[in-house]
């Protein structure tokens, strides 16, 4: 009976969580345009085309200096990405870089931290869909924890995170990304737990 208690605690507050990320999403769109920071970066995946747009939008506004696009598919041109893009080619072939070496999210964060050191860059704005905005900003603050994040969330059609539980496809794709940021968030608590190692002996005189 403790077995399946503990089992049904867990499960209860598995739910709330679900819920409470679930409105949170809901929250992110539709969102202003932020604050003007170093750079810009788009991370693809579903719906980049949105991604894309919202990125150049904040180019475009004059609200950073540089955008990479993070991701980028190794089969696709650097004019592939500028016509789905729709960039001026002026601004693009001035200010804006590609990332063709991350696969995931994890890739994603390294991709990001690669380029804001190499431009010295203090502060970012991250691009990316409303449903996965908390697990990249968890993996983008881990990988970049000195740096300012502001986070620039763009719709997706797919799913509305009001009426997530309506539709099939709709409550899969919540209840997969909840799942995913619930592990990166365990990994970083537990990470956080372990000691920073043993300080260092003083010599003997």
């Amino acid at each position: 009976m403790r077995i399946l208690a503990g089992l049904l605690v867990i499960g209860l507050i598995w739910t709330a969580g679900l819920f409470a990320f679930a409105d949170r999403l809901s929250r992110l769109t539709p969102a202003p345009l932020p604050e003007a920071a170093d750079g810009v970066v788009v991370l693809t995946g579903p719906g980049s085309n949105a991604r894309l747009d919202a990125g150049m939008a904040v180019l475009e506004a004059g609200l950073a200096r540089r955008l990479l696009v993070s991701g980028v598919n190794r089969e696709a041109s650097r004019e592939d990405i500028r016509l789905v893009s729709k960039a001026a080619r002026r601004l693009y072939d001035c200010c804006v870089d590609l990332g063709f070496t991350a696969a995931d999210t994890l890739g994603n964060a390294r991709e990001t931290a690669e380029w804001a050191r190499a431009m010295r860059f203090r502060s970012l704005i991250i691009v990316t869909a409303d449903f996965h905005m908390p697990r990249a900003m968890l993996e983008l603050k881990t990988a970049l924890p000195d740096l300012e994040l502001r986070s620039y969330a763009a719709a997706t059609p797919a799913l509305d995170a009001r009426r997530w539980r309506e539709t099939r496809s709709g409550a899969r794709l919540m209840i997969l990304e909840y799942s995913k940021y619930m592990a990166v968030l365990a990994r970083e608590t537990i990470r956080s737990l372990k000691p920073a190692g043993d300080a260092p002996r003083k010599e003997s005189p």
